[in-house]
């Protein structure tokens, strides 16, 4: 098997589930990307200006705190495609650290397929939603992990051998080799999305509560380099402000450096019961 996943083969999981309504954003050619909050409202973009070129879209994104979201995406193309997404620097699928590497767990989508992904995936049929909080409070925070936080960020590859035969039932995720599963107590230990926030900061997504999200596996053989990325970066209002992003008046301010947003297995694990200990510095 190691040959095989150094070649890039991949076992992806279809989701089951109805498409989403779409508001289009960005356009590629063959992908779009949204992010949309539980009352059917697609996030409000701001592009960055400038960068990235036709493979590279870059923008801010307003979250309102305690609210549920889903990031929606849109294969436009004739040919199936995959898409490793992360949260907060996150997979969203597997739980563990991403780089947006073909190598990662993805959901596949079908020609001129499209689908929502409402959340952490811990099983085959079921997600733990995300929700917009305080950094502290949020899934990679859990684990310590603040080096990508804010970031939603989608990389899309194309596939190395099409197959002929294709059934349109939903997007999937890749299997990987020696990662962690779940344990069983995995959606008792999401917490609400409610819940107050440890520390008021930057924004994160927490790992909210759990749902149904049926799903099966497909095979999928990505290309090395994806052909787009997407990434946008959530942010409060009053931060946007600050930055100059929304004209609020007043001072602006730069952002802290992000390794996603400055770029050119198992299931998802519930997040530790004790923190790690927050090491990331306060730029309110």
């Amino acid at each position: 098997m190691t040959n095989q996943w150094q070649a890039g083969l991949i076992a992806a999981l279809m989701l089951l589930g109805p498409g989403a309504v779409w508001a289009q954003r960005y356009n590629t050619g063959t992908l779009e990307v949204n992010v949309v909050d539980d009352r059917g409202r697609t996030l409000q973009e701001y592009p960055v200006r400038g960068e990235g070129g036709g493979q590279l879209h870059k923008a801010y994104v307003e979250a309102t705190r305690g609210r549920n979201y889903s990031v929606q995406v849109r294969n436009r193309g004739n040919e199936r495609i995959g898409v490793v997404i992360a949260v907060d620097g996150r997979n969203i699928i597997s739980g563990d650290r991403s780089n947006l590497s073909s190598s990662e767990r993805m959901y596949v989508l079908g020609p001129n397929q499209q689908e929502s992904y409402e959340g952490w995936r811990t099983g085959k049929d079921r997600v733990n939603r995300f929700y917009f909080t305080d950094e502290g409070d949020s899934y990679a925070g859990a684990w310590g992990d603040y080096s990508a936080m804010g970031v939603i960020a989608v990389a899309a590859f194309r596939e190395n051998t099409p197959q002929q035969s294709w059934s349109q039932d939903g997007p999937g995720y890749s299997d990987q080799r020696g990662l962690r599963r779940p344990p069983s107590s995995a959606e008792s230990a999401a917490p609400s999305a409610g819940a107050a926030p440890r520390m008021q900061s930057a924004p994160g997504t927490g790992y909210g509560e759990s749902e149904w999200s049926p799903s099966r596996k497909v095979e999928f053989e990505a290309e090395r380099q994806p052909f787009a990325k997407f990434l946008l970066k959530y942010a409060w209002r009053e931060t946007l402000c600050r930055q100059g992003v929304i004209d609020c008046g007043g001072n602006t301010r730069p952002p802290r450096s992000n390794r996603l947003w400055d770029e050119n297995k198992n299931y998802t694990p519930p997040p530790p019961l004790h923190p790690a200990p927050y090491q990331g510095e306060d730029w309110r």
